[in-house]
């Protein structure tokens, strides 16, 4: 999922501050179970900055909304009769979402309210740790189902590198050496040969480097 944050209250305030109406909208996807922008988060920020503006003496009408998804045209559309009535959006989906909404309804300005922070899992509650980095040219077939793009701090190929030590990062010591993990589970799935396979040079060309990408499925009918 992806996972993200919520941005500083004061930042949010700058952000609103010369808006009369704002709609706070929430998303029921990744920030939802990430606790970064679901129904209860917008609930909790709404109220936050309707005490804020009310000790400041300023009156602002603060809305609350939650669509299934912002990154879908078809969620987006349950909008369409209401985005008038608001000077500003104030988006608690991830930068996906808050763009395709902006992008939907460009003559309201639409604002970040979270800090959108990678493609993770949820290890426990209120600890999420990133997996994915969706350089679009998966590896997880040779390397044990574990990312060295994502979980190597130098994203070698073919690791470990010469600074690992007890199986610890280099760079953070905290963590566990990408490379070690995937040794021991290629040993633990009986396919150590294929650690002893190099790796050839990575087609980065999948990768975000190139612009932004798209994925097409003709057998998907519009």
């Amino acid at each position: 999922m992806i996972v993200a944050e919520q941005k500083p209250i004061q930042e949010i305030i700058e952000e609103i501050r010369g808006d009369h109406s704002v709609l706070i909208l929430g998303c029921n996807e990744c920030v939802t179970v990430c606790e970064a922008g679901g129904k209860k988060e917008v609930a909790v920020l709404a109220s936050a900055l309707r005490m804020h503006f009310m000790q400041q003496g300023e009156q602002k009408q603060i809305e609350e909304r939650t669509l299934e998804r912002q990154c879908d045209q078809e969620y987006l559309e349950e909008l369409r009769d209401d985005i008038d009535r608001y000077d500003s959006v104030l988006s608690l989906a991830c930068g996906a979402g808050i763009q395709f909404t902006a992008e939907k309804y460009h003559a309201t300005p639409v604002y970040p309210g979270v800090n959108t922070k990678f493609i993770g899992v949820t290890e426990e509650r209120g600890y999420w740790t990133e997996r994915c980095q969706a350089c679009g040219q998966c590896v997880l077939a040779q390397t044990g189902g574990i990312c060295p793009v994502s979980r190597c701090a130098k994203r070698l190929f073919n690791g470990p590198c010469g600074g690992s030590t007890q199986g610890k990062c280099e760079i953070n010591p905290e963590l566990d050496c990408a490379w070690q993990l995937i040794i021991d589970r290629l040993k633990s799935l009986n396919q150590l040969e294929a650690y002893e396979v190099l790796a050839p040079i990575k087609d980065w060309s999948t990768d975000r480097d190139g612009g932004p990408r798209n994925v097409v499925r003709e057998d998907v009918e519009s």
